[in-house]
């Protein structure tokens, strides 16, 4: 990858410059990145050089140019498998993002294997996307599903996850960070109690892969994904991550040109790993991309990142405990990621957040696609301010001096 950042933005931390939208608007305070990230210049840029200079099929053509998008493709592979840690670029998998990766985990590796009365287990404050497609492939084989209950901390309950784990559950899927309060969950310790009762567990990584040092091989987890839409990449590209063992036990999950070794008109035979589970045309210039927005994570130093991401998270704590009827949903503690959701007492979340909008801080409203978290806390929906690298401690005091002129306009209405 041949994209990299200017070297003097790690003097001040001013990480904006790096991001043409953030330049565009100037004014603008954009804390919605649990949602998308914006996108760095380098990525941008990345998409644009492939179509201006590699433009062909991948794995298609013996002409010069398909073998470069090959190589490209080839590369952000290799790339990806290094930044999670898997053992080979083999166990990767493009996908359009977490939401898809978690659908072929539960078609072509779970839904054959369960059978009636089976359990599947799901972490208490998981995103509509690691529930909806357990559901129904539980439904048509007659299985049920278990949710790990989860604390007034937000934290899991592990003897909860203890006691559901002795009815030999079929599957285990977790995410690594909840979306909607922040919780870092305490993964290495879900991954091991599952492995010692040999049960296959799936991490949903969407919201910790550029907030947390992944390393698949070390956690021994058998599947993980992340979307590259939430990790400073493009959106429409994603990542699966499955173990080599795993992989010998699943079908397709989408069939056609690309992943095929012979077809007859009858049958026909599959490609090994990973091109088995990449049918059709890739979106090869957004692949190509994600590896440039890796390299850009790693030329900034994730060390780098969590530690300015912790500072912001400590600070945005700090700021908002000071506003007299603003309740915190989740926790306020070292183990967690720079994302707040709240709610104003007496205040709508949209219309909170249309408020916010009048002072150019662009806020989540809703229930962030955890409907169930939201029932847990006695809430509908809340208020979600969610962090970057390129947000500062400006940021933060705008959205608390957002927050302070919100509680006077209402209280005046």
């Amino acid at each position: 990858m041949h994209f990299k950042i200017d070297k003097k933005h790690k003097q001040d931390s001013n990480y904006k410059r790096d991001f043409p939208l953030l330049q565009r608007y100037p004014n603008l305070v954009y804390l919605d990145s649990s949602s998308t990230t914006q996108k760095p210049q380098c990525v941008i840029d990345a998409i644009s050089n492939f179509y201006e200079t590699s433009n062909a099929n991948a794995h298609r053509g013996v002409y010069k140019i398909s073998h470069l998008a090959s190589s490209r493709l080839e590369e952000a592979r290799d790339i990806l498998a290094r930044f999670i840690g898997a053992s080979s670029e083999n166990e990767i998998i493009f996908t359009k993002g977490t939401t898809e990766s978690i659908n072929l985990v539960a078609s072509s590796y779970l839904k054959s294997k369960l059978t009636q009365g089976d359990t599947i287990v799901l972490g208490g404050a998981e995103h509509h996307a690691n529930i909806v497609p357990w559901q129904v492939i539980a439904q048509e084989r007659g299985a049920k599903i278990e949710y790990i209950n989860i604390l007034d901390s937000g934290d899991l309950d592990i003897e909860h996850y203890e006691d559901l784990l002795k009815i030999q559950p079929k599957f285990i899927s977790v995410a690594h960070i909840s979306n909607v309060l922040g919780t870092v969950n305490d993964i290495e310790k879900v991954v091991s109690l599952a492995k010692k009762k040999n049960i296959p567990i799936m991490v949903d990584g969407a919201q910790s892969a550029s907030h947390s040092k992944i390393d698949v091989e070390n956690l021994g987890c058998d599947f993980f994904t992340f979307s590259g839409h939430k990790a400073y990449g493009p959106m429409g590209v994603g990542v699966l991550y499955v173990s080599k063992k795993m992989l010998k036990s699943m079908d397709p999950f989408i069939t056609g040109g690309g992943m095929i070794e012979e077809v007859g008109l009858q049958s026909s035979t599959f490609l090994d790993a990973p091109h088995k589970f990449e049918a059709g045309t890739q979106s090869i210039a957004d692949i190509y991309a994600l590896g440039v927005a890796v390299n850009y994570i790693q030329e900034i130093g994730l060390e780098n990142i969590l530690a300015h991401e912790r500072e912001l998270t400590i600070y945005t704590s700090v700021k908002l405990s000071e506003i007299n009827g603003l309740k915190l949903i989740g926790p306020l503690k070292d183990r967690k990621a720079p994302i707040f959701s709240f709610n104003l007492e007496g205040v709508h979340p949209h219309d909170l957040a249309t408020i916010l909008d009048e002072k150019d801080i662009a806020v989540r409203a809703g229930h962030h696609c955890t409907q169930h978290t939201m029932n847990r806390y006695n809430v509908n929906s809340t208020v979600r301010a969610s962090f970057g690298i390129y947000n500062t401690i400006g940021d933060v005091d705008k959205l608390f001096e957002g927050l302070t002129f919100a509680k006077s306009f209402f209280n005046r209405t």
